[in-house]
């Protein structure tokens, strides 16, 4: 597996497309990127399947409410 990724995503804010850059040499990370459009920060949670040799990413606004 290589450990350099682009990836394109679409803000969950305003749904302005931008590229991120994913470095897979440090395993599984949790952490958030500021949308390049409307400035609010976006959180990507990247995991490795090294079984299926995968990355897989997950985008989402971290807004939702716990009650």
């Amino acid at each position: 597996m290589r450990n350099l990724y682009q990836q394109r995503i679409e803000c969950p804010h305003c749904g302005h497309h931008i590229f991120v850059n994913l470095d897979t040499s440090e395993g599984d990370q949790d952490y958030y990127e500021d949308c390049a459009a409307c400035c609010n920060p976006i959180h990507l949670n990247m995991h490795l399947d090294q079984v299926h040799n995968k990355l897989e990413l997950r985008v989402d606004s971290d807004d939702e409410q716990v009650f």
